[in-house]
């Protein structure tokens, strides 16, 4: 009897130990670091408890994590700090207490962290993401402004203070825009006819630089789509991105600025507004996505739409693009003003005629090297186009879960051949719509 009371215990020892000293496994410490913020991700298949403090003298970041392994991932997390970081310094880890691991991140800057939990999507299991900002926020314009150029900008002076637009010129435009209007919001907008007008003849255009916002779709925890080769998303879209910023810096009165040139993640609405501190003329979100069906092909170009998508494709393309923040992992506590606003009526309808009127003229290019997998632009609701101000659109370049596609794709004078045909649709669309001055809304708008 006595022997059957120990094996009793002995087994109910057996199942409570484990419970009562279970730790939770890191199955993977990522590192992305960036100009604009550094991220650090832990990923694990249960949820980390935690708090976070900072401390000065010097500045540190402090993150108690609950019941987790020490070994592993987080042993190998100094290692992932680079001595280029621009944010961290250093990274320990150590056993502060019985069920607490401390991790302190010694700190090149003065930082606002944001430390916060995102559950289980896609291929990731839960994550806990570190997002390090610096104090003060990287300025965009500034960047723009010290980066080489052929042709003096003059994104600094308020609109008060630009040349004032001749009244030919503005009529021409109002009546642009009536015929704009006019048109069926989800069909392509045929250019209005008018007179030659060139950069000799504005003498505004001939002394502004035109601002190019080059958007690579994903980056970072978000790979995007992945083509049957293995080739992910976020690298095919940023190397097109890079090759056409250096086609549009070398073309006359042009500046191209990279809303992300590298790897990481940025939020939908932070592509935005980062396209609107530069007050950006054109946003362009390259892109290379994935159908259910193999077989799929050619280039499309989709435009913002406040009414419903053009198809179910495009509505089914915009859900997967717009699913991005979920996958690439966005603090929710931090509300963004473009994605939550309700869309300015007349200025939006406007922003949207001239996003496809630009679509038109990429088609067209892309049409002369590609095969088109739709004839006309399509619209649907990207939250990344939405943007109230800046006519956008965002070209499918080709599909990569075509497995020819993909090859091509992974060229890169097939790269350089998309940016170009980019490139003419833009040159294309500055012709027929000369970017004159135009007030931008401010940002609490």
């Amino acid at each position: 009897m006595f022997r059957i009371v120990v094996k009793i215990i002995t087994l109910l020892l057996l199942f409570w130990l484990p419970h009562a000293h279970a730790s939770i496994a890191i199955n993977s410490a990522r590192v992305w670091p960036a100009q604009d913020y550094t991220r650090l991700t832990l990923e694990s298949k249960q949820p980390i408890h935690y708090t976070m403090f900072t401390m000065k003298n010097p500045d540190r970041l402090v993150i108690d994590l609950e019941e987790v392994e020490l070994h592993g991932p987080l042993d190998q997390l100094a290692a992932k700090i680079g001595n280029d970081n621009p944010h961290i310094k250093n990274v320990r880890a150590g056993r502060f207490r019985p069920g607490i691991v401390r991790l302190v991140l010694d700190l090149k800057i003065e930082v606002k962290p944001q430390l916060f939990s995102l559950k289980p999507v896609a291929e990731y299991g839960h994550r806990l993401v570190l997002d390090i900002y610096p104090a003060v926020p990287v300025d965009p314009l500034m960047a723009l402004v010290k980066q080489p150029e052929n042709i003096q900008p003059e994104i600094s002076v308020t609109p008060e203070e630009k040349l004032p637009v001749s009244a030919p010129i503005a009529s021409t435009i109002t009546k642009q825009a009536k015929i704009a209007e006019a048109q069926p919001e989800h069909l392509p907008v045929t250019p209005a006819k008018t007179d030659k007008l060139t950069a000799k003849t504005i003498p505004e255009i001939s002394t502004r630089t035109l601002v190019i916002a080059i958007d690579a779709g994903h980056g970072g925890e978000d790979p995007g789509a992945h083509g049957h080769g293995g080739t992910l998303e976020k690298n095919v879209t940023l190397a097109i991105a890079r090759k056409l910023k250096d086609l549009v810096d070398n073309s006359s009165g042009m500046r191209g600025v990279l809303i992300r040139d590298g790897d990481y993640f940025i939020p939908l609405g932070g592509r935005v507004t980062k396209a609107r501190k530069v007050n950006a003329d054109l946003f362009i979100s390259i892109h290379a996505d994935a159908f259910i069906k193999p077989d799929a092909r050619g280039s499309s170009v989709f435009a913002l739409s406040e009414h419903g998508a053009t198809s179910a494709a495009a509505r089914w393309l915009a859900k997967n693009e717009n699913e991005a923040d979920l996958i690439g992992g966005v603090n929710i506590a931090v509300k963004d003003p473009f994605l939550a606003r309700t869309l300015l009526d007349l200025s939006q309808t406007a922003t949207i005629n001239d996003s496809l009127k630009l679509g038109k003229h990429m088609l067209n290019e892309l049409g002369s090297m590609n095969t088109l997998h739709r004839g006309f632009v399509e619209q649907a609701g990207f939250a990344v186009l939405k943007s109230p101000d800046i006519p956008s659109v965002l070209v499918e370049t080709a599909f990569i879960s075509n497995p020819s596609e993909e090859r091509r794709l992974n060229d890169e004078d097939y790269q350089e051949k998309l940016a170009q045909s980019i490139l003419g649709g833009i040159k294309d669309y500055f012709a027929q719509n000369p970017a004159l001055s135009k007030q931008k809304l401010s940002q609490a708008d």
